[in-house]
């Protein structure tokens, strides 16, 4: 029965996923461009009918996405006991898991403060504080290879979820009331929803990885001179190399020309 639970929810975690993300690099590789080259008339009659309905199957496609991957995580990783080397969850382990998920407090408050004023310096103490976390799974959690990656997911999943529900879709909808009624929305609310739009893109790269760990084991430890203890090194490469994936995404779709 719960062979066939975990391939049910697996078929709808990657359904309600590809909504989501789907919708997702719409925004930032087609959309975005797009819309930086309407006027304001157009853009009047275009966004209260096209921004609505798209927003309404992104935040939904969101939630359910996260749901899902979490009652997978707990199906597999738990019950199935593959979180530890030991199979068992002890009080490191619990710790890191309450570690994944509170994460995103400590990532919102990150990005509120000055600090997000130098956008090099808080990328750089993000991604410090996400190898600190990395490096704890295994040295304190005691995580199996697939659990860090699983775990790295569902932190990055778990923040990009909030940043739908809590930070673009409340500044979405401001957006949108203020360009129907002809008046220029506030440009704080704007670079808000960009900028955790933005964030969300590049974490989705290594998510997707994440959720591949089951046939990523290659990388666990072994092979390219890496041990089991020593296979984060070569997961925080991996997110490195999705983020310099997703720049060029950028870079191309600001070149995308219509005719």
């Amino acid at each position: 029965m719960s062979a066939g639970l975990e391939a049910l929810l697996r078929w709808m975690h990657v359904l309600v996923g590809v909504l989501w993300i789907g919708h997702l690099y719409f925004f930032n590789f087609v959309n975005g461009p797009t819309a930086a080259k309407l006027d304001g008339p157009t853009k009047k009659a275009v966004v209260p009918e096209l921004m609505p309905r798209a927003l309404y199957w992104f935040r939904w496609g969101a939630a359910w996405t996260w749901i899902t991957g979490v009652l997978l995580l707990m199906l597999v990783f738990y019950m199935g006991r593959q979180t530890t080397n030991t199979q068992d969850l002890g009080g490191g382990a619990l710790l890191m898991i309450a570690v994944t998920f509170l994460a995103v407090v400590v990532y919102d408050l990150l990005w509120k403060s000055p600090l997000a004023d130098n956008a090099q310096a808080a990328i750089g103490v993000s991604f410090g504080l996400l190898a600190v976390v990395v490096i704890l799974f295994v040295f304190v959690g005691d995580f199996t290879y697939r659990a860090v990656l699983i775990h790295t997911g569902a932190m990055f999943g778990t923040i990009m979820a909030y940043n739908v529900w809590m930070r673009i879709w409340p500044a979405q909808q401001k957006i949108i009331r203020a360009i129907k009624d002809g008046q220029a929305p506030d440009g704080a609310l704007v670079k808000l929803a960009g900028l955790r739009s933005k964030h969300n893109t590049y974490l989705s790269m290594p998510l997707f990885w994440a959720m591949l760990n089951q046939h990523t084991t290659f990388f666990a430890g072994g092979n390219m001179g890496l041990s089991a203890k020593t296979a984060w090194i070569g997961w925080l490469i991996i997110i490195i190399i999705g983020w310099a994936i997703i720049n060029w995404c950028y870079k191309k779709a600001a070149k995308v020309e219509g005719f």
